[in-house]
């Protein structure tokens, strides 16, 4: 099945042109960008529904660290994933997306973004995810993150926000107390430095469903293919 058929997003980048400039424009400006309800309402309600009838058993505890390193710690995280790839109508439009947006942000801030992984999260009532950061400087690998929230009617009693700690408390409306508080509403899409910008996950009171998804560059040497295919 063509995706890009499938649903009516196109896979023409100008018909999110403005929504991709502004990301542009806030990663060179402030390394962070949040657009509410921003993500076509046709996709998300597709990654919605997707999300929601998945089997239960395609969501594993989710970890810290990657490969030989990866470990569950309740301390850190508690919340579930499962990982997106194109073999379903919802992560091929996902990643069709991605790309898109991929393509617009090398060509117009030259960043060498080489790949894209992402996957499904799960936060259950009372899961979280204490403070972190998804790559660390000197690396070279995750170069951006992205995050997208699939919940509709989510109200500030809901919990599960997502918190930004910037490195320096710039004057702005949205950052408070050297903080920035993201509401897990439907449709809304987070892009932030992934070696810039600790961040966390507050507990949630009910299912409160995401995506979480990287930029990567190409950091392969010898016979180590990093990212991994």
């Amino acid at each position: 099945m063509n995706i890009a058929q499938a649903t009516p997003l196109g896979d023409d980048p100008t018909l999110f042109e403005s929504l991709f400039e502004l990301i542009a424009n806030d990663i060179v400006e402030k390394g962070y960008s949040i657009c509410p309800y921003a993500l076509p309402e046709n996709l998300t309600s597709l990654l919605l529904q997707h999300i929601t009838h998945l089997p239960e058993g395609n969501f594993k505890r989710a970890g810290i660290g990657r490969a030989k390193d990866h470990v569950i710690n309740d301390f850190i995280r508690t919340d579930e994933i499962c990982w997106i790839t194109g073999n379903s109508e919802a992560g091929g439009a996902w990643i069709n997306w991605a790309g898109l947006l991929q393509n617009y942000l090398n060509k117009r801030l030259f960043l060498g973004l080489f790949s894209f992984e992402s996957h499904f999260s799960h936060y259950a009532k009372g899961d979280f995810y204490k403070k972190h950061k998804d790559a660390f400087k000197g690396e070279d690998n995750r170069v951006l993150s992205v995050v997208v929230y699939l919940n509709p009617n989510w109200s500030a009693e809901d919990g599960g926000e997502l918190i930004i700690y910037p490195p320096q408390a710039a004057q702005s409306s949205i950052i408070d107390n050297g903080k920035i508080t993201v509401t897990p509403n439907f449709g809304t899409i987070v892009v932030f430095l992934s070696e810039e910008f600790p961040h966390e996950v507050l507990p949630a009171l009910r299912d409160r469903y995401a995506i979480a998804g990287w930029f990567r560059l190409n950091t392969s040497i010898a016979n180590n293919i990093d990212p991994p295919r």
